[in-house]
């Protein structure tokens, strides 16, 4: 029952902590893209895929006090930071760790703007399309946010990148 949220954990403890609720979705869907193995269900909604099952499972975190969720608020919107505290570490001193090391994964995404994060996850919600496909979506159903094709063969060479990391 906890499998799930160790992973999380595991994800968590990985990082310097996560700045930004539409960045943890976007880095949790596109690690499992890239076959680590998460098991939230995800679907397309306005910023992208996401997942309400994740939503969920950071909120159970938050309150059995293994991840804290401060606000930190910005010029004209809030912004969440999450980290895992003490009894989080405590916590994943009981279970195994049960996915590949994902340093690198995280460095790669961090070094990356949501903006970015939530282009290279679109693309892979749709991957299952030829790639011309995916940039006609991409341009569909983001047409506010202004990609460009090089923006787009950006995110691929990312997406490849991330994929060769073991």
């Amino acid at each position: 029952m906890l499998e799930n949220h160790a992973k999380l954990m595991q994800f968590f403890s990985s990082s310097e902590g996560i700045v930004g609720r539409k960045r943890l979705q976007k880095m949790i869907y596109i690690l499992k893209k890239c076959d680590v193995p998460f098991e939230e269900r995800y679907q397309f909604h306005f910023y992208g895929p996401y997942s309400e099952e994740l939503t969920l499972r950071i909120e159970e975190m938050c309150n059995l006090g293994f991840i804290s969720e401060t606000m930190e608020e910005k010029k004209n919107y809030y912004q969440y930071r999450y980290e895992v505290t003490d009894s989080g570490r405590e916590f994943m001193e009981h279970y195994e760790e049960s996915l590949p090391s994902l340093n690198d994964h995280i460095d790669m995404m961090n070094g990356k703007s949501s903006r970015f994060l939530e282009l290279a996850s679109t693309m892979l919600f749709f991957e299952h399309l030829p790639k011309s496909e995916v940039i006609e979506k991409v341009f569909s159903v983001k047409s506010k946010q202004n990609y460009s094709e090089d923006d787009m063969e950006e995110a691929w060479e990312f997406i490849e990148k991330l994929r060769g990391i073991h």
